[in-house]
């Protein structure tokens, strides 16, 4: 599989040996950058690139706008992204189980550099073309949807299992620094220095994502690996919809993100609290609130009942969202959407911890890419049900309803789901190194054994 991105004197990722987690405090565990070289590189190259791709977040939206006038083409844009994640995230969730995952990292941040230029380009037109922001934006999907998989698939690798709650803390403040500091000074970067100027910096920061990658040890593929087939995309959702455990964590993101992601309704919503100005407070205020739950969550080593943490955490997050509704001032509002952020923190890192510690390597990929799609689709079909309940009954009633819809949904769910309510960061392990259903592993359906014991998320952390 050697290509001409390989550096074959390079050593092969490894896992360095368990040490004493420090869960038992609050603060966040460094302890993964500390004792994983390989991670540290995924973590600044990867971080500085993210900061750098917040830009042309904002930049491409705005750049449309200013050409069409048409928020109704903005919009397409982010339906032409989903169309890109929905043809390429099962795919590249079987590539990262069939071929070196870092390669697949090199070739697709090549492929995202290279969109970044083609963006450089079209400002430098005497007249851009919209076709391209579309094309790129599209190309630029695609490309995570390849990415994002082997990504995901390749940190649990890189540390031992009791570094796993840890690790999915950094690499969530990773992102959350991109999205409060990057979107936060687009706004002023591209009023003073031009769009330009912001493609210019995200392609720099891919270049230094790529050099960063260049040095990350080997990652090939698991010895059981499946080849790149319709028939290894089936195996990896049949697996996935066979752990109810699994199952629930996806349907209860996407429960809290259909009904209580108001996002479409905060130009409405801030032109009441204030205008403009509070416009950007609104879409900081949830970043803000998920970093001061990560940059705090030290004590998360010690949950072992992973489903419950999920379910807290986006209960949370529809309690803030119902706030929200109620706010009469933009500070409210602001208060209520970082309450919602830490819920969604707080569900995000039991998601993450759950699916690294309990998922067969030969699978991994696989997996990752049904994640993908799971957390990518219940944003977009929020912001369509939020504004069509909006339209009809009003903007209080479309909020509140959602965020009161997200709470009885996330219950609802967790009792339909007994595996997912009762899972077990040790049973999760287990079935991790039994292996991939066919290897000689547990079946995909066990996770329903030993899972129903009745609801306790009232324990503290430590008898979680």
């Amino acid at each position: 599989m050697a290509g001409p991105l390989e550096r074959p004197d390079l050593p092969e990722v490894q896992r360095p040996e368990p040490r004493r987690p420090s869960g038992g405090r609050a603060r966040l565990d460094l302890t993964p950058l500390r004792t994983s070289r390989d991670l540290r590189l995924l973590f600044v190259g990867g971080g500085i690139s993210f900061a750098g791709s917040m830009l042309t977040f904002v930049a491409i939206p705005y750049q449309a706008y200013r050409l069409t006038h048409s928020s109704l083409v903005v919009g397409l844009l982010s339906l032409a992204e989903m169309v890109a994640l929905l043809l390429t995230g099962l795919v590249g969730g079987a590539l990262a189980d069939a071929f070196d995952r870092r390669r697949l990292l090199r070739v697709t941040e090549a492929g995202m550099l290279a969109g970044s230029a083609v963006l450089i380009v079209n400002v430098a037109l005497g007249h851009p073309q919209l076709w391209v922001l579309f094309a790129v934006s599209f190309l630029l999907a695609a490309l995570d949807g390849v990415q994002t998989p082997a990504l995901d698939s390749l940190v649990p690798r890189l540390v031992p299992d009791d570094q796993l709650p840890a690790t999915s803390a950094l690499m969530s403040v990773r992102v959350q620094f991109g999205m409060i500091a990057a979107p936060a000074s687009s706004g002023v970067l591209i009023s003073v220095a031009g769009l330009r100027t912001a493609y210019g910096i995200d392609a720099a920061t891919y270049a230094i994502s790529l050099g960063a990658l260049w040095f990350l040890g080997e990652a090939p593929p698991p010895a059981e690996g499946s080849e790149v087939s319709i028939r290894a995309v089936v195996d990896g959702l049949r697996y996935a919809f066979s752990r109810k455990d699994l199952l629930g964590s996806y349907l209860v993101d996407i429960n809290a993100m259909f009904f209580g992601f108001p996002n479409a309704l905060y130009p409405q919503l801030a032109a009441r609290l204030g205008g403009p100005s509070v416009l950007g407070l609104l879409y900081a205020a949830p970043a803000v609130g998920s970093a001061v739950v990560t940059v705090t969550s030290g004590w998360t080593a010690r949950v072992r009942r992973r489903g419950r943490m999920i379910t807290t955490g986006a209960v949370a997050w529809g309690l803030g969202i119902v706030a929200l509704g109620f706010a009469s001032a933009a500070w409210a509002a602001a208060l209520a959407l970082a309450v919602a952020g830490g819920g969604d923190a707080l569900s995000g890192l039991g998601r993450t911890t759950m699916w690294n510690e309990s998922i067969p390597d030969a699978l991994r990929g696989r997996l990752a890419g049904v994640e993908l799609l799971s957390y990518s689709s219940g944003p977009t079909l929020g912001n369509v049900e939020s504004g069509l309940v909006e339209s009809l009954a009003g903007l209080r009633t479309a909020i509140v309803s959602g965020g009161i819809l997200c709470v009885v949904g996330s219950a609802l769910l967790s009792l339909a789901l007994p595996a997912f309510w009762g899972y077990d960061a040790a049973k999760g392990q287990r079935l991790r190194e039994a292996g991939a259903p066919g290897a000689g592993g547990e079946a995909g359906g066990s996770g329903e054994r030993g899972a129903t014991r009745p609801p306790d998320a009232g324990r503290s952390p430590g008898e979680a």
